[in-house]
């Protein structure tokens, strides 16, 4: 019990400042009134046209007048009445003022003129919304629109200002508390609560969950048509094109295919002012300054081996003709001793190998004392 007085005081004291009107003068007319707020009833045109007139319900006679003057007013704490437009002003409004009012007049005569009916209804505002919105596994988005407080809640949607059609929605309609949105729908989603005295709402960017829709054929043959998850997407990979405009109005096209190689063409390419500022075309100095300097040093290293050959060539002395040494080897003459006495002997000679080696030639002519021929002779 406690818990639900304190829900009415807060219904209460967020109520207050809630106001509607009604106008009364037509007969049995439906006035609905916020709980805790205020309701303007216009009764009738102008107050000093009617000599006299009460305003009751099934108990009380809540309101006299008679010639220009309130006679007796029974909720005079929380109401107020203005003559010159027939109004009359009730606030801090009850469950118990809800009911039937009737309003009966009289002439100056006293004859009782026709009387008319006004049913009162009093609602509890609503509150607050809470907007919660959740991915299902195909992409779809389902919302939830609730509120608390508030007597007869009703829920309307709206996308960026418009109203949901049959093409963004999957399931519920533009009255529902829950509705579920197609795979491609985004942008500005408002849900409204309302009833007769009351209207809140709440407002959310929503974005697609990701997916996208693939329609193609694969080399085989099949044929894929289906919402995937963009991220894991490998079916139906497609070159992406973006273009650009320069200043002067032509158009710079960049094309990027999906394979391991990536292929750039640059057409109707035109470079400005404005276009330094690209940091595409900053990338692409940077890469024609490397490819630049890479051929610089590779020139630089070409040039100093080439001069080097060519130094290595003319400090390389000239061919001269082969230069013979004489080397002069050691004759020794061996004696033999004979037992008998011969006219003559000979002396036997031993030669030794002569051996020549290479020189580098000279520039001067050989004299004729290089080579020496000798050839020994003893005789005993």
């Amino acid at each position: 019990m406690e818990a639900v007085v304190g829900l009415l005081l807060m219904l209460l004291g967020l109520c207050h400042g809630v106001e509607t009107s009604c106008d009364g003068r037509q007969n049995r007319t439906r006035c609905y009134g916020p709980l805790g707020g205020t309701v303007v009833l216009e009764l009738m045109d102008n107050a000093s046209e009617i000599f006299r007139f009460i305003w009751s319900n099934k108990t009380t006679k809540i309101l006299i007048w008679r010639n220009n003057t309130i006679l007796a007013n029974q909720i005079a704490n929380r109401s107020s009445f203005t003559p010159s437009n027939g109004t009359f002003r009730i606030k801090d409004l009850r469950w118990t003022d809800g009911g039937e009012y009737t309003l009966t007049m009289f002439d100056s005569k006293g004859k009782n003129m026709k009387p008319l009916t006004l049913q009162m209804i009093i609602q509890a505002p609503v509150s607050s919304v809470r907007l919660v919105s959740e991915c299902l596994s195909q992409g779809e988005m389902k919302v939830s629109c609730s509120s608390e407080g508030g007597d007869s809640p009703q829920y309307s949607w709206t996308l960026d200002g418009h109203t949901l059609t049959d093409a963004q929605l999957l399931s519920g309609d533009n009255e529902s508390e829950n509705i579920t949105l197609n795979q491609d729908v985004s942008g500005q989603l408002v849900c409204s609560v309302s009833n007769n005295v009351s209207r809140v709402w709440r407002e959310e960017t929503i974005s697609t969950c990701g997916f996208i829709f693939i329609d193609c054929t694969l080399s085989n043959g099949t044929h894929i048509s289906q919402w995937v998850l963009e991220a894991n997407n490998t079916l139906c990979i497609k070159p992406t094109t973006a273009s650009t405009t320069t200043t002067e109005g032509k158009e710079t096209s960049l094309t990027v295919s999906n394979t391991p190689s990536t292929n750039i063409t640059l057409s109707n390419s035109t470079v400005t002012p404005s276009s330094a500022d690209d940091p595409r075309f900053i990338n692409y100095l940077s890469i024609m300054a490397g490819v630049l300097s890479a051929l610089l040093i590779l020139l630089i290293i070409g040039a100093a081996v080439v001069c080097t050959h060519k130094k290595k060539q003319n400090n390389k002395p000239k061919e001269k003709e082969d230069e013979q040494e004489l080397t002069y080897a050691d004759v020794s003459i061996v004696q033999r001793q004979a037992r008998q006495v011969q006219p003559r002997a000979e002396t036997e000679v031993e030669y030794g190998q002569i051996k020549f080696s290479q020189r580098p030639r000279r520039a001067a002519e050989p004299t004729g004392d290089d080579c020496v021929y000798a050839m020994v002779r003893k005789d005993r």
